[in-house]
This record gives structure tokens, C-alpha cells and sequence, in this order.
């Protein structure tokens, strides 16, 4: 056999049988999730869901709603973190291509389709899937839900920190210098320093924090000045997802205000994944929760002991000596002692099943904590327009 040399430049084909070109054998999973969701008839309900959407016989076919999701799952799997990126692996894929049941002829939708067909449809479609989807994996009986965990991350909205202004005057951040910089007298008033001359005088001057109730966004008001996992400060909403821990299945995912606590969100969230098991026709009850130590709190505690079911499995921050407890109500005590004990363990006796699979959490469940996040919001882009409908007040 002689050896083959590669050709940069090529002469490309001007026609090619259908039956020389490229096949891929697929991948395991997506073909797998394929046979899945054409034996539940998906797409077919799908489309009858977006079919209000969408002309009545009028203009051409526009992409199938099956193609659409099945893109966002790509990205999910795949932890890809933009439309673009998802848009590129699509058509860079055979298997991926043979998965969204693009024609051979035919190139897979870009990034644009993407975020037209996201703007058409409504995020209650959005839910309605999800609810879905949930539904299909309680009647195979993969949905247990009832050891969960809860998680959060901040996601940078589509708004940048230069473009705040404030509240009460409407003053952009140029303006409120100059303005300071008039009452300190280091301008003369009805003078306007120059640029540099406001770039010195605000790196020099202190108390440079920035407060939610003072500055907004006017391009995106739900957003909110937050310090991000890199240390940088952006404005950000928060993600927070629930996790079913003995199926690896998402039971909730939520968007909140960036400047919301993990103890003020949890039992919403913890709320609305059993509201999504019941409307996916499932009878679980949540009753164990695993989160980590920023979920900690006294009061948080307190309230899921009295007035929920839920029994929780949350670290006490490292604190330095003895706590006291003269701001604490007996309530709050009892609930904080409560919670250690799960914890920790009674020595005597072994610990239980749900403990076991609470605190295994923390050790491998929390390493990949992010990759749930995605289906909160896939990207940047479809971050801001899901928060702009669904962020919690």
C-alpha cells in the first residue's frame, strides 16, 4: 500500500452520491434518549403544544420544536455554555446531527434560529416540557424524590456595570462624580472635568460601594449588583437548582435576584420541586434536604422544622469558640441542634440510609453542582430572557 499525502488545497466535488456521504453509527446515549422520547410520542406532543405559536399553513416550515429542544439538551449534556457554542457542535457532530434528525443535505440551525424560536415561544412552553419530561421519568419509575439537594450559582446578566444609574435622580455613574467632585470643591461648579480628571479622583476617593437600593440597571432592572464566584462584580441573577439525589434528576430550577440569601430562597425552591413531582403525576414526598454550609441559618431552620416536612442536612459554618445563643429564640435552638445531630450522627448507633446519601452529597455530588445549572439557563442570552419572565420577586 502506498503511503497518502494529505493536500491542503483540495478540489472539491461539485456533486456527491447520497450514498457516499459521511454516516456516523451515533452515539449510545443520544440514541438511547432518542428511542425513549419517540416511544412517549414527544415531538408529536410537542408540536401540537407549539402549534399555537406558529402560521397556520402560511410561509415556509420553520425548524421542528423537537429539533429546538433537543439542541438545548445538546448543551445541557455537553455543558456547553452559549447558543453559538451549541450551534457549532450541532454541525460539527455526525451523531449529534443524526440526534436532532438534521437530513444529510441540510445544515443544522444556527445560533440566530436559536434565539428567534426561543423568543416565540413562551417560558410556560419552557415549563410544560420540563414537566414533561419529568413525567416520562416517573412512569419508567426513575423519579424517587425524596433525598434531595439544593445549589446555587451566580449567572452574569446581559448588562454591563457602566450603564447603572441611580434611583433616586437618575444621575449615570459620570454624572454622580462629577457631581461629588463639585461638592468637594475640587471642580468648580457649572465646571466639567475631563475624563482622565474623573478616572483619578474615583480611584483616590473612598466608600466606593455600590448598593442595590441606589443603582438599577435601565437595560435589564430585574438584574442586580452581585460579587461573582471569581471575586469580579457584575450585575448577576441567582440560579438555584434541586436535585433529586437518588436519580440525578432536576426536580426544580429557579432564577431570584442575584442580591437574595441561599437561606431566603431555599424553601421556595424546595416548594416548587415538589409542585413539579406532583405535576408530573409523581406521589414522592421530599424529606431529605442536603445542602451546603451557606444554606445555614438559625431562622432557615427553624421554619423548614415547623412548617414544612422537610428534614435537612445542612453543615454549620467553622465558628470560633462556644455559640450563644441570646438572639435565638428556643425554636431556633432546638431546630440548629436538630440538624447537627443528622449530621453528625448518633455514635452509638450506624448511621441511616437517607444520612449516608445526604453526606455522600458533599463529597461527590457538590464537585459537579454546576452542571445542573445549565438547564436554569443554557447561556448568557437565554439567562436574561428567562430571568426578565420568571426572576422571583
Amino acid at each position: 500500500m502506498a503511503l497518502g499525502k494529505r493536500k491542503t488545497e483540495q478540489q472539491r466535488e461539485l456533486f456527491v452520491p447520497a450514498d457516499q456521504l459521511p454516516r456516523s453509527p451515533g452515539h449510545v446515549f443520544y440514541r438511547k434518549l432518542n428511542e425513549l422520547l419517540a416511544e412517549a410520542g414527544f415531538d408529536v406532543w410537542l408540536e401540537d403544544q407549539c402549534l399555537p405559536y406558529y402560521a397556520d399553513g402560511a410561509g415556509r416550515e420553520g425548524i421542528p420544536p423537537g429539533t429546538y429542544f433537543r439542541m438545548l439538551l445538546v448543551g445541557y449534556f455537553e455543558g456547553i455554555g452559549s447558543q453559538r457554542g451549541i450551534a457549532w457542535r450541532c454541525s460539527d457532530s455526525l451523531s449529534i446531527r443524526d440526534f436532532l434528525a438534521v437530513p444529510a443535505g441540510k445544515q443544522s440551525p444556527d445560533h440566530s434560529s436559536l434565539s428567534k424560536i426561543r423568543d416565540r415561544l413562551p417560558l410556560q412552553l419552557h415549563l410544560d416540557v420540563f414537566t414533561r419530561i419529568l413525567q416520562l421519568a416517573a412512569e419508567k419509575k426513575l423519579l424517587k424524590g425524596k433525598n434531595v439537594a439544593v445549589d446555587s450559582t451566580t449567572l452574569e446578566a446581559d448588562a454591563a456595570m457602566k450603564s447603572i444609574v441611580r434611583r433616586d435622580n437618575g444621575e449615570d455613574w459620570k454624572q454622580y462624580v462629577t457631581r461629588l467632585m463639585q461638592q468637594e470643591g475640587v471642580v468648580a461648579q457649572g465646571e466639567q472635568p475631563t475624563d482622565e480628571e474623573i478616572r483619578r479622583y474615583d480611584k483616590n476617593r473612598k466608600n466606593k460601594k455600590v448598593s442595590n437600593d441606589e443603582w438599577v440597571s435601565p437595560t435589564d432592572p430585574d438584574s442586580r449588583i452581585a460579587r461573582m464566584k471569581d471575586g469580579t462584580t457584575h450585575l448577576a441573577y441567582k440560579a438555584e437548582h434541586v436535585v433529586d439525589l437518588d436519580a440525578n434528576l432536576i426536580l426544580a430550577a429557579e432564577v431570584y435576584h442575584a442580591d437574595q440569601s441561599d437561606q431566603q430562597t431555599l424553601e421556595d425552591s424546595l416548594n416548587q420541586a415538589q409542585i413539579n413531582q406532583e405535576a408530573a403525576g409523581s406521589e414522592s414526598q421530599i424529606k431529605s434536604v442536603a445542602a451546603d454550609k451557606g444554606y445555614h441559618s438559625a431562622e432557615t431552620l427553624a421554619t423548614l422544622d415547623q412548617h414544612t416536612p422537610y428534614r435537612t442536612y445542612i453543615p454549620e459554618p467553622t465558628r470560633q469558640g462556644n455559640r450563644r445563643w441570646t438572639d435565638k429564640t428556643p425554636e431556633q435552638r432546638s431546630a440548629v441542634y436538630a440538624n447537627r445531630r443528622r449530621m453528625k450522627g448518633d455514635r452509638e448507633a450506624p448511621a441511616t440510609p437517607t444520612q449516608r446519601v445526604c453526606r455522600t452529597h458533599f463529597r461527590a455530588r457538590v464537585r459537579d453542582r454546576r452542571s445542573e445549572t445549565h438547564l436554569a439557563a443554557w447561556d448568557r442570552e437565554g439567562s436574561q430572557t428567562l430571568s426578565d419572565r420568571s426572576c422571583r420577586a
